[in-house]
């Protein structure tokens, strides 16, 4: 069988290599690379689950869930597309089967107008917004902390956001203001 042709470049220098090359790799060549893929997505699906969860040990399992359906699925993935959007899309959906099977949201509370125009980036800066973010986050409904951790904390465009929930690109920027919004309420009352 002949080498891939990626394969004495992956030994030289695999973090050079896009996500979707070493999927070609590992998919024709190398398995063992996929390790490569979960180190550099498992922190970042880890902080996201654990933001749709709201439970760490759960997001741990949702996070090994993604990676296994993964790496089954791999085969199917088309490299032309962004390989980041589809772990995230596969993160989402093992979030979902949790959130469906312990039928766990959190309602959105009470007394929250969403006609306020302030804009919480504006008001803090990034490095103190991210304790704060997380907080506040936490007692969000995931209808607006999903789109809104995606965007600020996954560095998620608009486009991505929108494959990855499978909603329509106008409903992300709409959930994303009102995030902000209530964002902004909520951690202006957890000052209190």
């Amino acid at each position: 069988m002949k080498p891939h042709p990626y394969y004495n470049y992956i030994m030289n220098d695999v973090e050079k290599l896009s996500d979707e090359e070493i999927v070609e790799v590992v998919r024709s060549r190398d398995q063992e690379l996929y390790a490569v893929i979960i180190d550099r997505y498992q922190n970042k699906l880890l902080r996201y689950a654990k933001n749709l969860l709201k439970d760490d040990s759960k997001a741990v399992d949702v996070v090994q869930e993604a990676f296994i359906k993964a790496f089954i699925n791999l085969q199917s993935f088309d490299v032309r597309m962004k390989f980041s959007s589809w772990i995230y899309r596969i993160a989402h959906n093992e979030a979902m089967n949790v959130i469906a099977k312990y039928k766990y949201e959190l309602p959105i509370p009470e007394g929250v107008d969403f006609e306020s125009e302030e804009d919480l980036v504006e008001t803090f800066s990034k490095e103190e917004t991210r304790e704060k973010v997380n907080k506040c986050l936490l007692q969000m409904p995931m209808l607006y902390s999903e789109p809104l951790s995606l965007f600020f904390l996954e560095d998620k465009s608009y486009e991505e956001i929108s494959d990855i929930l499978r909603i329509p690109i106008g409903t992300v920027g709409t959930r994303i203001n009102r995030a902000k919004i209530l964002m902004k309420k909520l951690c202006q009352t957890n000052q209190k």
